[in-house]
């Protein structure tokens, strides 16, 4: 009565760990789509808590018929602390060691609020980014990127070209995942794309403010195209980032479809086949 009986736990049967007989590795095996508490690094309060979406997986050599799905739950479930780059390697680590595999995969996706202060009346209100974290690792050598989507304004230069009055301009998605190779606050990344955006987001605005950027972005037109070329200059400048894939689509405002544009580069790849510009 309260008290563990080790001879019957050790007489339970560990079916996952048994052979197999196809000889068939298996690249990711896991969890999906659990939820988790968290405190995630704020660049101005310290950190903030919110609540994660992880998707946690390893390889799974021929041999073994399971991996052990209840060891992702307690790794979860043991890190209760601040999650940082260095805290999510660590987490990386631990799992693939806890279930003895050659590799790890770890995403964590989230809700990450930034408070903005609107432009001319100073109001202040919560904006919410969907950022992710995604760890890999192999052969105990762990790699990090970063996921922000950075919803903004673009305003078509073509429609301000043509029209005697006004042009068109809707709210834009654009997508940064970066592989980083030193400490970088979320914060950067999104502050990166909203410069070069023909205006940044708020959640409340004032009539002031409203007059503000509605001409702010008139003066600032950009295709999606500039887009992307602006973003990634800055990220081309940025010795942190290695690699990185930017995406913009813009919800147009006049077509039932969006406008879409993608730039890929690795840097490491290129500085090895000596082609980095």
């Amino acid at each position: 009565m309260g008290t563990s009986d080790n001879s019957s736990s050790s007489s339970i049967a560990d079916v996952q760990n048994s052979a197999d007989t196809r000889h068939i590795a298996i690249n990711k095996v896991g969890i999906k789509d659990i939820r988790h508490p968290v405190r995630v690094k704020d660049r101005s309060d310290g950190e903030q808590n919110t609540v994660a979406t992880f998707n946690m997986y390893v390889n799974l050599p021929h041999n073994f018929k399971g991996t052990h799905m209840s060891r992702f739950v307690e790794i979860l479930n043991s890190h209760e602390r601040v999650i940082s780059v260095s805290s999510f390697q660590d987490m990386l680590a631990e799992m693939a060691q806890l279930l003895e595999a050659d590799s790890g995969h770890i995403e964590m996706n989230f809700p990450y609020f930034i408070n903005k202060t609107a432009p001319v009346s100073g109001v202040q209100s919560l904006l919410d980014y969907d950022v992710t974290l995604i760890g890999e690792i192999h052969a105990d050598k762990p790699s990090m990127q970063i996921k922000v989507v950075v919803p903004v304004t673009s305003l078509c230069p073509c429609s301000k070209k043509i029209a005697e009055r006004g042009a068109h301009n809707q709210r834009s998605h654009v997508t940064i995942q970066a592989r980083t190779n030193g400490f970088i606050w979320i914060e950067e990344l999104i502050d990166l794309v909203e410069k070069e955006a023909s205006c940044e987001l708020f959640s409340l605005l004032k009539r002031p403010d409203e007059k503000y950027v509605t001409e702010h972005a008139y003066d600032n037109p950009k295709f999606v195209e500039d887009m992307v070329r602006d973003v990634a200059v800055r990220l081309n400048n940025e010795p942190r980032i290695s690699a990185y894939i930017i995406e913009s689509e813009n919800f147009e405002s006049i077509h039932n479809h969006s406008a879409y544009a993608l730039i890929e580069r690795d840097k490491e790849l290129e500085a090895s086949d000596g082609s980095l510009s």
